[in-house]
Parts: structure tokens; sequence; C-alpha cells
């Protein structure tokens, strides 16, 4: 990830009062940010595409940097917890006619918590830490309309973080970046693919009640 665009997502979390910048002090996690993130606004991320575009923009410029750090910088214990939080993971796809999609957006969310502290990047981990119950329900809402959009969406995420986890151990950086930025893609691509058929269908109930 270059550096104008790890800026331009920082001058936009600025600009959301997400992010407080000080001069020659670098940025901080603003400190009223459990409430910017009131209900009104994860109800808008579960009903506005254009809102939850936006959080995926972010998603996509902060986790593929995170993961690139992480690959770099990861100690013994950075692997342990990634390790932990990676079979947490997998076990929710392995119980997948049991488990809620709460608990699975958790454990997506808490995995992708333990890449941004594997980073040991403050400003990353503070963005991602502030962000994390807002993630969580991001996850919540992303993979209800993925998993009914294309049967194999499971499949893919599975084979992706498994992807991402590996590059992120066995320390290949630039890989690592890759497999994160190509998630996040995916993750719009299946969503922007459902918002686009869900208008089809209310255009065509629209005509259909003339």
């Amino acid at each position: 990830m270059s550096r104008p665009s790890l800026r331009e997502a920082i001058q936009k979390l600025v600009a959301k009062g997400l992010l407080v910048s000080r001069q020659g002090g670098g940025n901080f996690v603003a400190e009223s940010l459990g409430s910017t993130f009131s209900d009104p606004l994860l109800q808008l991320l579960e009903h506005s595409a254009e809102a939850q575009r936006d959080l995926l923009e972010f998603r996509h410029t902060l986790e593929a940097s995170c993961a690139y750090y992480a690959a770099q910088r990861a100690t013994e214990p950075d692997r342990a917890r990634l390790k932990a939080a990676f079979d947490a993971l997998q076990d929710c796809y392995a119980r997948v006619d049991e488990v809620t999609r709460a608990e699975e957006g958790a454990a997506d969310a808490s995995f992708h918590l333990a890449i941004a502290e594997a980073s040991h990047n403050a400003v990353l981990l503070h963005t991602i830490r502030g962000l994390f119950d807002l993630l969580k329900r991001n996850v919540v809402t992303n993979i209800g309309g993925m998993y009914q959009q294309r049967t194999e969406t499971r499949d893919m995420l599975i084979s992706q973080h498994r992807e991402l986890y590996l590059a992120i151990v066995e320390g290949r950086a630039e890989d690592a970046r890759e497999v994160s930025s190509r998630h996040i893609l995916y993750v719009q691509e299946v969503l922007e693919e459902a918002h686009e058929e869900a208008q089809r269908v209310a255009r065509a109930e629209r005509r259909s009640g003339r």
C-alpha cells in the first residue's frame, strides 16, 4: 500500500472525526469514538449500500497495510494469537448449520484485529480497535447478503482467510497485502452484485404493480 493511499485513508478518518491529528504528535483515535458510532450509523450501514461501500474502502486500505506489516513484524506470541483467532474462525466455518451470523462475524473481526496487533503499527492498530464493533456488525451484514447471493461464498471466504493467514505467518508480506486486497474486493463485488439484483427485482415489482 503506497504512502499516499495510507495518508488519504487517515485524512478521511480525521475528517469523519474518528482520528485526531496533532501536529508533531501523530494521529490518535478520537476519545469520543464510542459515541461516534451510534445506533443510527449502524442502521445506516445495514441498509445503505453507499455506507457499506465507504466502510469497505476503508477496510481495503487499512487491512492490506496491516497484513503487509504483520507479515514483516509478527513475533512468536503474535503468531500464536493469530493461530488462535484463525482456528476460532475455522471452527465457525466448520459448524455451518450451528453457528450464528453474530458468532461468525465476531470471529472474523477478531481475526482481522489479531492481524492489526501483529502489524506493530500504532495508528493502524488503534484505528482497527476503534472500528472493531462496527466491523463486527458490517461483517454480519455482509455475510448475510453474500451467502444468499452466491453459493460458493463460504468456500471462497474460507480459502481467502487461509491464504491470508499462511502468507502472514510465513512472512510473505507482498502476498499478504495482495490476498487482503483481493479478499475485500471480492466482498465488494458480491455485495454490489446483490445490490444490483435487489434493484432489478424492485423495478420489476414496481412495473408489475402498475
